[in-house]
């Protein structure tokens, strides 16, 4: 599933914006905390960012230069300023693309489709994740063994998209916290615990049962 980051402060907007990305098959991640919104891109390793300019603590811009200093991926950034300044200033700053709101969402999706196109046009990120014969299907929210087929919540899917997607490395807590903190449902640590547990009696009802790997103080991993 390609995973794009939302770095917008008005939550309206954001909530929005998730929701049509969501519908058309995206996973989403970006919240209302900014100060360290660099650190968790490069952390979560998302496939594209759309970049608002006008944002607390540090504008688009700053955040646009900060990650070229580390990383290629894709940026889109989006203002509500139409100024030709506001585009070239973004460009030379080494983002792909620039959209000014309000904005066709066709228009944006058709805008991101083609970025993610340019950007991984022999790697477009795979739907269906496999795992030591377990088979995680992102597009249908199933996980699959052995013929047998369970279907998953959006916040178990969540999580073991966390964990699938990085076999063999532990994810802490605050990651996987993180994760389902882009649903809708309140989460707190007692949350994360009872996903978790339905998870592994799902995963047993299949006839996986040594998967998910508790790794006590630290996290998870599979």
């Amino acid at each position: 599933m390609t995973t794009i980051y939302i770095i917008e402060d008005d939550e309206t907007m954001r909530s929005e914006l998730k929701t049509l990305l969501e519908k058309y098959g995206y996973l989403c991640l970006g919240g209302n905390e900014f100060e360290h919104v660099v650190e968790d891109i490069l952390r979560t390793a998302p496939q594209l960012v759309l970049l608002d300019i006008n944002l607390p603590v540090f504008d688009g811009y700053h955040i646009c230069r900060q990650l070229r200093k580390h990383t290629n991926i894709p940026i889109i950034m989006v203002t509500s300023r139409n100024s030709d300044v506001d585009e070239l200033i973004s460009m030379n700053l080494g983002a792909d693309d620039f959209i000014t709101k309000p904005y066709n969402t066709q228009i944006l999706l058709a805008r991101i489709a083609s970025l993610l196109r340019r950007a991984y046009p022999n790697n477009t990120p795979s739907t269906v994740l496999t795992y030591k014969g377990v088979v995680l299907d992102l597009l249908k929210s199933t996980i699959r063994y052995a013929g047998q087929e369970m279907e998953l919540t959006k916040n178990e899917l969540r999580i073991l998209h966390q964990l699938m997607a990085h076999p063999g490395v532990i994810s802490s807590r605050d990651d996987l916290m993180n994760a389902l903190w882009q649903s809708d449902e309140f989460v707190d640590d007692n949350t994360l615990t009872v996903n978790i547990n339905r998870l592994r009696r799902k995963l047993s009802a299949i006839g996986v049962n040594d998967l998910l790997v508790t790794k006590r103080g630290q996290g998870y991993r599979v």
